[in-house]
């Protein structure tokens, strides 16, 4: 309807929604804040995402994923020492664990424009992602949001000064994808959830 109004002089008007479906699909959307284009693709990509205001809601958050798993009296994969206490107030055990039901780890950074998590050989050793429990609950907090994969490296880099990590990864896709997406291929979806703790 648009299009003749144009050609035979029937208004100038165009309403917001001619003028989004004549934009070039090629141009980049409006961006969003960093925070919230995280958000997003995290969301795109099948994970589980829980704000917390504060460690009394990470605790509490943590229970609820618990609670929904049924992963009680169950064991975990932890290397953070500063995370163990999680796992000991709700009874997991964590020391050399042979099946752990899930990973508790803390991540290097959060990737706003893939919703990917950023992780080194300081959360997960030397194993691979398809190494790691089919289960994941990542602890982060929101200044660990960076716009891409590049700034998150330079974080690294930053960060470490000398000693640095090693095997650096992202884990992108939490849900098997509906339909095949060649850039899946030969990896191995995780059931993620995110504990993003408010520190900014």
């Amino acid at each position: 309807m648009g299009l003749f109004k144009r050609i035979f002089g029937g208004g100038t008007d165009v309403t917001n929604e001619e003028k989004k479906s004549e934009s070039s699909p090629f141009l980049p959307e409006e961006q969003l804040p960093t925070d919230e284009l995280f958000t997003t693709n995290f969301k795109k990509n099948g994970g589980k995402f829980l704000y917390c205001d504060n460690l009394s809601e990470v605790h509490e958050q943590f229970l609820n994923i618990l609670e929904e798993n049924d992963w009680f009296e169950c064991e975990a994969l932890c290397y953070n020492e500063k995370l163990y206490g999680l796992l000991e107030e709700n009874k997991l055990m964590y020391n050399s664990p042979k099946k752990p039901k899930f990973l508790l780890a803390g991540c290097e950074n959060l990737i706003a424009n893939e919703g990917s998590i950023l992780l080194s050989s300081k959360q997960i050793k030397q194993n691979k992602p398809n190494e790691l429990p089919a289960n994941i609950v990542i602890f982060a907090t929101t200044s660990q949001i960076v716009k891409a994969k590049s700034d998150g490296l330079r974080f690294i880099k930053q960060k470490y000064e000398k000693e640095y990590p090693t095997n650096i990864t992202t884990i992108k896709y939490f849900e098997k994808a509906k339909v095949e997406d060649f850039l899946q291929y030969g990896t191995d979806p995780k059931n993620l959830y995110l504990l993003l703790l408010e520190d900014l």
